[in-house]
């Protein structure tokens, strides 16, 4: 089963394009270990759907409330360039969503490109030809002023691999970029070695000083959040509880794993009086995530955000 079910942005132009966005000043990134007071805990939104039915979804109403933007998903293609979903990052629908991310960036919110998920082959592209495909990912962060990269690796990519990537971005973008990765949750409680094939206890061990968190995929069979038992278990695996963000679905149709509104809270609120440092919550995804005492689905992070006291 993938780590993660992946919905393609369907391939319709916006009704008026816009000119990309303008360069945005750069704006501080936690050290690399995140951050460990209550205040601070991220609420993490994946953004993947920017259509749907051909209707734009904009992220703008998670100002406010998301930490962290998670733009999904850029793949690399054997032979030919980086996309963005189906498309490439540079064509016309998106350009309404660049101004946007822009200017939810000028609010202080990070954006970062994930990439990877369940459409396999990008981890194999980088693998095969490090210098080509790294060189497109590296350009696409630059030209579009993205914060930092969520790794999701659901294919082969061994434990060299992961860390020679780890430390090119590191070089190439410095301590103020921000470097996630998105293993399932039996990954990091040792159950499984899905993301990757490899021990994440000892990418922990070799990069943790490079890495600011993991962003655990608590759903889709791999753990769930419907209490605290899958969470205790990464943290009696060795993680500490500031380095793992709870990872779960907002909508029963995107995966199983699913908590109704009550359940979820109840669940956060057990993390945070267990762990005062607990990492965050992200939420997959953020274009039909169920409503919470709001209009949208921006209210389902307000909602974990009130949830953890953040």
């Amino acid at each position: 089963m993938p780590g993660r079910v992946i919905r393609a942005a369907t391939a319709l132009s916006a009704a008026c394009a816009l000119a990309l966005a303008a360069p945005v000043a750069a704006h501080a990134a936690p050290a690399p270990h995140g951050h460990r007071d209550g205040s601070s805990r991220h609420v993490v939104a994946y953004y993947q759907t920017q259509y749907d039915n051909g209707t734009y979804v904009s992220p703008l109403p998670l100002a406010g409330t998301a930490t962290d933007i998670e733009l999904a998903a850029f793949h690399l293609n054997a032979g030919g360039a980086i996309h963005l979903n189906d498309d490439p990052p540079s064509a016309a629908k998106f350009s309404r969503m660049w101004q946007e991310l822009a200017t939810l960036q000028r609010s202080g919110v990070r954006v970062e490109a994930m990439l990877g998920g369940a459409a396999q082959g990008s981890y194999a592209d980088l693998h095969n030809d490090f210098a080509t495909y790294y060189g497109q990912l590296r350009d696409t962060l630059r030209t579009y002023h993205l914060d930092g990269i969520d790794l999701d690796i659901e294919e082969s990519f061994s434990l060299a691999d992961t860390e020679h990537l780890i430390n090119q971005l590191r070089q190439d973008f410095g301590s103020g970029f921000v470097i996630t990765l998105a293993p399932v949750a039996s990954d990091l409680s040792g159950g499984s070695n899905f993301s990757g094939g490899f021990d994440y206890t000892q990418l922990e061990a070799d990069m943790g000083n490079q890495i600011n968190w993991y962003n655990a995929q608590f759903y889709c069979g791999w753990g769930d959040l419907s209490d605290t038992s899958a969470y205790d278990a990464v943290v009696a695996n060795g993680f500490d509880p500031s380095r793992v963000v709870a990872g779960t679905v907002t909508n029963p149709a995107n995966c199983d794993g699913y908590q109704d509104p009550g359940t979820l809270g109840s669940t956060i609120g057990g993390l945070v009086s267990e762990y005062p440092g607990f990492a965050g919550v992200a939420g997959w995804e953020y274009f039909n995530a169920v409503p919470v005492n709001g209009s949208g689905p921006a209210s389902w992070y307000a909602a974990v955000k009130q949830d953890m006291g953040a």
